[in-house]
């Protein structure tokens, strides 16, 4: 994989955009006098979200439900839930613009490793190279997969491809499952040899022994105990633990990428000589589009997502602020002459990705900018 280092955004390009915008944000939130973290709304969402993991947990471990009908509807929530957290919760906080108390940041981020994730590996792989680097192959590790899929046009193509319109809706399902067991170690090492993580042995053995103590709590309490306490058969309880993986998988994996892995979503070559001929804001206007711009509902229940252009602007802000915000930053754009791109609802992107998909695995030529 390409160094990250050589890579460079133009500081020349696009300046009075770049300026405008920034003026423009800093004065709406000064004029509502208002603060551009969470807020009491935030703090009522996050209760209502860890209770809906939690509760159906409580009750999955207490073994007084062992109906399967009955388990398989707290698995079903217990996914929702965990869809949430990861969302709604531990996104903001890891990104830091939940609080503006860094200590309570650090706690709800910490919040990805009770559904099997881990802190650590996230803020590198997420905050660092997706929200740097946006797009860009061998850069970005959203887009890398190890060549099982093909989510660029800069990407080598191989024949199985042709059918990753149809087959990617199973890796989907597997994503945060392999969060779980294998995938996080797997980059933490790697991270490691890229510099990413720190620099002394000692503190990333330290990093590495708490990933693996915190998996295996989550592996103990959310299987382990619900094997050994609940009364229904073990092939039951396993088969809803992974469709509870499943469910989440395949939700969290299709809002990340139907933002970026669609026909309007430019995925820029790497340039040989590390300069970005554009500004960060532009390239993060270019490669990122936003969807259901009109619906409340889901956008409360996916942290603000949907609006992925005014998270990648500015991920320092909480998405409370986002749906306000976009107003802003899409006339500022149209003012400029920069696209902005929306997708009216979620099932029209979540087809375009599907189109798109197909159309990378079934030919060579290159869409990109």
């Amino acid at each position: 994989m390409t160094p990250i280092q050589r890579l460079k955004f133009s500081r020349t390009a696009d300046v009075e955009f770049v300026k405008t915008l920034k003026a423009r944000v800093a004065e709406y939130f000064a004029e509502k006098q208002i603060t551009k973290h969470g807020n009491a709304g935030m703090v009522v969402k996050t209760v209502s979200i860890l209770l809906l993991y939690l509760v159906p947990l409580g009750f999955v471990i207490s073994g007084f439900v062992s109906h399967p009908l009955l388990l398989f509807i707290l698995w079903v929530m217990m996914a929702v839930g965990m869809i949430g957290i990861g969302m709604s919760i531990m996104h903001d906080a890891n990104h830091g613009s939940y609080s503006n108390n860094p200590k309570v940041n650090k706690a709800l981020g910490y919040l990805i490793n009770i559904v099997g994730g881990s802190a650590i590996v996230w803020k590198i792989q997420h905050n660092v190279l997706h929200h740097s680097f946006t797009n860009i192959d061998g850069h970005d590790g959203d887009i890398d997969t190890g060549g099982i899929l093909r989510l660029s046009p800069n990407t080598k193509q191989l024949w199985i491809h042709r059918l990753q319109a149809f087959y990617a809706w199973f890796l989907y399902g597997m994503m945060t499952i392999n969060w779980a067991t294998f995938k996080d170690f797997l980059q933490i090492f790697d991270f490691r040899k890229r510099g990413l993580t720190v620099k002394g042995r000692g503190e990333f053995s330290l990093q590495v022994t708490r990933m693996t103590i915190a998996k295996l709590l989550y592996w103990g309490v959310v299987l382990a105990l619900p094997l050994w306490l609940n009364p229904a058969a073990w092939w039951v309880t396993l088969l809803f633990f992974l469709t509870m993986h499943f469910i989440a998988g395949v939700f969290s994996a299709i809002v990340f990428q139907s933002a970026h892995v669609v026909p309007d979503a430019e995925c820029p070559m790497a340039p040989e000589d590390g300069k970005v001929e554009v500004s960060w804001f532009v390239h993060q206007l270019r490669t990122t589009c936003n969807f259901s711009p009109k619906s409340r509902i889901f956008s409360w229940y996916v942290g603000g997502l949907n609006y992925q252009i005014e998270h990648h602007l500015f991920p320092n802000i909480s998405h409370v602020h986002y749906r306000k915000l976009s107003k802003i930053v899409q006339a500022t754009a149209k003012e400029y002459g920069i696209p902005y791109n929306v997708y009216p609802n979620f099932m029209i992107v979540v087809w375009e990705h599907t189109k798109h998909l197909w159309r990378l695995g079934n030919s060579k030529a290159t869409v990109s900018a």
